[in-house]
């Protein structure tokens, strides 16, 4: 395993919530991940989030790691979840509730149901 590798696995295994976006939670560097953080800030999930553009062995190893080619990527419990549009796309139908629920991951369900509101 390289030592990004590694970094990714100790991290996505250690965290209950990770997004590896462009930027910050606080700073989004793009659209996606933007969307993507926006969402979770908004409903409350306590999340670390890791700037991709800081390191850029990370920023490649994601990728590898997931066998998925873009960022931003979320991983829950140490599961791959998605990219920006699974995660809106879960979002609306709800199933981003379901999966935070069944993993124990706290977040505001009253906010959660205000973005399919302002969606439907």
């Amino acid at each position: 395993m390289t030592d990004a590798n590694t970094r990714i696995d100790e991290t996505v295994k250690g965290t209950d919530v990770v997004l590896f976006m462009k930027g910050t939670k606080d700073m989004p560097q793009c659209g996606f991940s933007s969307r993507v953080a926006g969402v979770l800030n908004y409903i409350g999930v306590d999340y670390t989030d890791v700037n991709v553009l800081a390191d850029e062995e990370i920023r490649q190893g994601i990728k590898d790691y997931s066998d998925w080619p873009t960022i931003p990527q979320l991983y829950v419990k140490g599961e791959f979840v998605g990219g920006c549009d699974i995660i809106v796309e879960m979002t609306l139908s709800g199933e981003l509730d379901t999966m935070l629920e069944i993993n124990g991951v706290t977040f505001d369900k009253a906010a959660s149901d205000k973005i399919r509101e302002a969606n439907a």
